[in-house]
């Protein structure tokens, strides 16, 4: 029985964790007593136990409106799924309690129209099974002046008024990194890796898989800026003499005091999401300037224009709390999402048309790939094999 106290993201952890998911999902004397005690040795904890339980309350099997029919299709697989591990619990507890706990926690609804099946892998094309590739994992760079500090997990960063940053990595200790002053400081994220910092002027970013922010050790001038490549959720801080900026490739944000994600990544449509307050967008090669409004989301043509529409702001920014949210997404942006986070290339055979595929629901983003993976077949009626860094796919 371990505790991991000081991290912001605290009760996620929890929510990845299969001994209190069971512990949800199938209460017992003996789950209750094994969380009590921890909670007696570590009272600290509390808060983020109780906000773990928050968020697992408001995690729902069908989030979204679905037909009668598709619901209890999906329901009667998971009944099923979950009867066949049952009958082997006396013999394979542990196997059973993470397939299980993940096959319902896991929430990855896919709702396929006939002709789905179909894949490519990078040299062999099929339209029998879905290819994907586990690639290299990389570390997480804080690049600061001419030094570079590497990271294998996750990072909080804190960075003080003192010329230090306070940085937080898995569960070692917080560390003090000296940073240059009057020049620009890189945080990036690989695929496969999150992280959060929080800026000189206290304002909050969440760096999504595969981004990179460049942000100044401190704003000294009459403006704040920053550049980003990828996706960012950020929480500006108020400062009426000093406008904040983020700076993209294809267009800036102008900061009137918000709450909004930023997404640019390479091979997908840029937009903006706002959560809060008020923001002014601007493409690189236009003057005027758009507002937009709580709710509404703005994505960026390639003739530099945007296109507005009203929104649910939640799906959008579910990724920081670990989550992710689909509602009658494409089947393609999905698997990209999930590429991103897990550092894997899903392969499609070009003889093979999605139009009109599209997936519906949740994702808990669990440290275990074999569990998310696990799920998809279990709920889409497909198998699912592993071999080596490959994962096939197939129509059951």
């Amino acid at each position: 029985m371990q505790s991991n106290i000081g991290n912001n993201h605290d009760f996620l952890r929890f929510l990845k964790d299969e001994k209190f998911i069971e512990w949800k999902l199938f209460p017992s004397d003996e789950l209750d007593e094994y969380w009590n005690k921890f909670l007696q040795q570590f009272p600290n904890e509390r808060k983020h136990v109780e906000l773990a339980e928050e968020h697992f309350r408001h995690i729902k099997l069908f989030p979204y409106k679905q037909t009668a029919e598709k619901k209890q299709k999906a329901e009667k697989q998971l009944e099923q799924s979950l009867r066949r591990y049952h009958r082997k619990r006396m013999v394979h507890r542990v196997a059973y309690i993470a397939t299980a706990c993940v096959a319902v926690l896991v929430l990855f609804l896919l709702f396929f129209q006939q002709n789905l099946y179909k894949s490519r892998e990078p040299s062999i094309a099929s339209s029998r099974y879905i290819v994907g590739n586990e690639l290299k994992q990389e570390d997480i760079l804080f690049i600061t002046g001419n030094r570079t500090a590497t990271y294998q997990d996750n990072i909080d960063i804190q960075i003080s008024s003192q010329k230090t940053a306070q940085i937080t990595s898995g569960r070692k200790d917080a560390e003090e990194v000296s940073i240059e002053q009057g020049t620009m400081n890189k945080l990036i994220v690989p695929y496969g890796k999150q992280s959060k910092i929080t800026l000189a002027d206290g304002t909050q970013a969440w760096l999504n898989s595969g981004s990179t922010l460049e942000f100044p050790s401190s704003f000294t001038e009459n403006v704040r800026e920053v550049y980003l490549s990828g996706e960012m959720y950020i929480e500006v801080a108020p400062d009426k003499d000093r406008s904040f900026y983020v700076h993209t490739s294809d267009f800036n944000v102008k900061v009137y005091g918000t709450k909004f994600n930023a997404s640019s990544y390479t091979g997908s449509p840029a937009s903006v999401v706002l959560v809060e307050g008020s923001i002014g967008l601007q493409s690189e090669n236009g003057n005027q300037e758009l507002r937009l409004s709580p709710e509404e989301q703005a994505i960026y043509s390639d003739n530099g224009t945007f296109q507005t529409q009203k929104v649910n702001a939640q799906p959008f920014i579910s990724w920081k709390d670990g989550y992710l949210t689909f509602e009658d997404t494409p089947v393609t942006e999905a698997l990209k999402q999930i590429e991103r986070y897990y550092n894997l290339s899903f392969n499609y055979g070009d003889e093979v048309s999605f139009q009109g595929i599209t997936c519906t629901g949740k994702i808990i983003l669990s440290d275990n790939l074999d569990n998310v993976m696990t799920t998809l077949t279990l709920i889409s009626s497909m198998k699912y094999n592993k071999k080596g860094k490959f994962i096939y796919i197939y129509k059951e």
